[in-house]
């Protein structure tokens, strides 16, 4: 896509500056990448990116701004997991495309899924800035959505990961950190605003504050919490936090955790979008309602879990052996959806690749919905996630460029 600028990145492309890239991230985030990172950043039209940015914002408010949608996805928050004091916005929104060709031969996004919960907006900075810096990318090319430059994209994300605190009293809570594939991500925050990375299990409640401690052995009093724990990996590894989620606490939430639930594969039925493929609850398929949305084919229809992160649990062509095998009390939980085949657009020494674009979304308090930054993943197979593609070469995690 996007010449000359990918004929020139394959002519020039040499494993050795590969291998610099990959020192300079281990070097930055301060530990190893472990996940897939992709030979190649991306070059797209600078139309493109601005119609997926406006489709995504578009999504969003359909949902936000929709009482009888806020009333319907209450019910999607587990009652254990109900936060108080829930934000009017999300303040983090990720809308992921991939592209499909059009009859006319045009490229055209089509939703994939939407996730009101923060990505790696640190560590994708950094990623975008090294591809040039290692490949002496021309200047005409940014990675900063919505008129954003270096400086103004940290302001935003200080603005509202850290607000008026001072940082020694905010943290990024996690599970288990140290084990997480993003903690390079969590690095680049500290370096970035000062804050810390801290188990969630490990947060000490006293009254209505919580408390971390820090390499000192101090307890100090925690006063925002920008949240990356993953209700899914708390249940599936049953951890307990060091507070009950329903407690009133004397905490700031940078991402409350209920919009979690509010806005996510949960959201797809309720989205009228022409990026929108047809999406219907499995309990309410096997009532024998909203049939007529998906194909007839089942080759072309996908089931998802809703609540679950890079991938886990989506099957292809499922048999309806295998959807009545799933609990009648846990069919709300899944998704049967559209599939969409998207087209390869990536020329690489392999072939040409498809790439599904992540557009990241920062909304602050008081302020409006602002696209950031994107990542790309790239993959050759079903399945895009960096953990799908990790046996290949000139797949994985990538940065979308595009003229200013």
């Amino acid at each position: 896509m996007l010449q000359p600028f990918r004929g020139d990145f394959n002519a020039a492309y040499s494993a050795e500056k590969y291998a610099e890239l990959r020192r300079r991230l281990d070097s930055a985030t301060r530990t190893r990448v472990q996940f897939r990172v992709c030979e190649t950043p991306c070059f797209f039209p600078r139309g493109l990116m601005d119609e997926m940015c406006r489709a995504g914002i578009e999504l969003t408010r359909q949902l936000v701004d929709s009482p009888e949608y806020m009333r319907i996805s209450e019910g999607s928050i587990p009652e254990q997991y109900r936060v108080p004091r829930e934000s009017v916005q999300p303040h983090f929104m990720t809308v992921d495309f991939g592209l499909v060709r059009t009859a006319d031969g045009n490229l055209e996004p089509k939703l994939v899924e939407m996730q009101a919960f923060p990505s790696i907006f640190g560590y994708q900075d950094l990623l975008a800035r090294e591809y040039a810096a290692v490949y002496g990318l021309p200047a005409e090319l940014t990675w900063h959505l919505g008129g954003h430059d270096t400086e103004s994209y940290w302001n935003l994300l200080r603005r509202v990961i850290v607000g008026d605190h001072d940082p020694r009293h905010v943290v990024l809570a996690e599970v288990d950190p140290e084990q997480q594939k993003t903690l390079p991500d969590f690095h680049v925050y500290e370096d970035r605003l000062g804050i810390r990375t801290v188990d969630i299990a490990r947060l000490r409640k006293t009254g209505r504050q919580l408390f971390y401690e820090d390499a000192d052995g101090e307890w100090v009093q925690v006063k925002r919490i920008f949240n990356r724990a993953i209700v899914d990996e708390l249940e599936r590894r049953k951890i307990q936090p060091g507070f009950d989620y329903r407690d009133d606490l004397e905490v700031e939430w940078a991402g409350h955790p209920n919009w979690f639930f509010r806005i996510s594969k949960f959201s797809l039925p309720y989205l009228n979008h022409r990026s929108v493929p047809a999406a219907v609850f499995l309990d309410e398929w096997f009532a024998g309602r909203g049939r007529e949305r998906l194909p007839e084919k089942r080759s072309e229809i996908l089931l998802k879990p809703l609540y679950s992160f890079a991938g886990k649990g989506i099957q292809f062509e499922p048999t309806d052996g295998e959807l009545e095998a799933i609990p009648e009390g846990d069919r709300s939980l899944y998704l049967l959806q559209e599939r969409v085949h998207f087209e390869p657009v990536i020329e690489t020494p392999y072939g040409m690749t498809q790439a599904e674009i992540r557009i990241m979304y920062v909304w602050p308090d008081g302020g409006s919905m602002e696209p950031a930054i994107s990542l790309v993943r790239m993959g050759r197979g079903l399945m895009m996630g960096v953990d799908h593609n990790r046996n290949q070469e000139w797949v994985g995690g990538s940065a979308a460029l595009f003229p200013v």
